[in-house]
C-alpha cells in the first residue's frame, strides 16, 4: 500500500508540473508594449550554498537564458526592452535524509530592465528575486527525486516564472496595467540566506 501511495503522488507531482508548463504552449496576455529585446544572464562565480552540488557558470548562463527566452520571447508589443540577470547563489540539493534533513533547491538573481528607446534602467538597483523548484513533494527533497540536470531546469524555469510575474505586477513600467497576482510560495522578492535551505517548500500557487 505504501508502495502504491508514493507512486499515486509521483504521477500527481508529474502531472502537475506538465500543467505548469503548458502554459508556455499560448499566446499570452500582453505586458504593456513589452517586446524582448537582449536577453542577458551573468554568472560569475555565484555563491554556492551548503550541501549544493556543483553547477558551472555556463550551465547557469544556458538554463536561464534558455527559460527567459521560451517565456518572454512569446510577447510581440511594439517596444523593445532588455532584461538582463545575474546569478547571485543557488543551492542545487544533494540527496538528504527524508524527515530529518531534505534540502531543498533554491536559486537567487538578481534582474535589471532597460528601455530600448530611451537606453535607461527602469530599475537602478538589481531587483533580488529568490525562487525554488516549482515542483516538490512534501517530504522527499528534490536531491532524492530528480537528477541535477532537472533541478537545474526547474530553477531557471521558475526564475523566469518569477521575473514574469514582476512584470504583470509593475506592467506600468512598460506602458500597462499592473496586475495582483496570487501569492507563490515558490518564489520571493528578495534574497534569503542560503544556509538555511533545508526543509521543502511547500507546493505552487498555480
Amino acid at each position: 500500500m505504501r508502495k502504491v501511495l508514493s507512486l499515486l503522488a509521483l504521477c500527481v507531482l508529474v502531472s502537475a508540473c506538465g500543467r505548469m508548463r503548458d502554459d508556455l504552449t499560448e499566446a499570452p496576455e500582453p505586458i504593456g508594449n513589452f517586446l524582448m529585446g537582449y536577453n542577458i544572464t551573468v554568472a560569475n562565480d555565484p555563491t554556492k550554498g551548503p550541501f549544493s552540488r556543483d553547477v558551472t557558470n555556463e550551465e547557469w548562463k544556458a538554463a536561464v537564458e534558455g527559460a527567459i527566452q521560451n517565456r518572454l520571447g512569446r510577447y510581440d508589443g511594439d517596444a523593445w526592452f532588455h532584461v538582463a540577470v545575474g546569478v547571485q547563489g543557488y543551492v542545487v540539493a544533494m540527496p538528504g535524509i527524508p524527515l530529518i534533513y531534505s534540502p531543498k533547491s533554491v536559486l537567487v538573481i538578481g534582474v535589471t530592465f532597460i528601455e530600448d528607446a530611451t537606453q535607461s534602467k527602469l530599475n537602478e538597483e538589481p531587483i533580488q528575486m529568490t525562487v525554488f523548484e516549482p515542483c516538490c513533494t512534501p517530504i522527499l527533497g528534490s536531491g532524492l527525486t530528480r537528477s541535477r540536470e532537472e533541478q537545474i531546469d526547474g530553477l531557471a524555469f521558475n526564475a523566469a516564472r518569477a521575473i514574469e510575474r514582476y512584470m504583470r505586477e509593475h506592467a506600468d513600467q512598460f506602458g500597462g496595467v499592473p496586475e495582483v497576482l496570487e501569492d507563490d510560495p515558490t518564489i520571493i522578492e528578495g534574497a534569503v540566506s542560503l544556509e538555511t535551505q533545508t526543509e521543502v517548500p511547500q507546493e505552487p500557487v498555480n
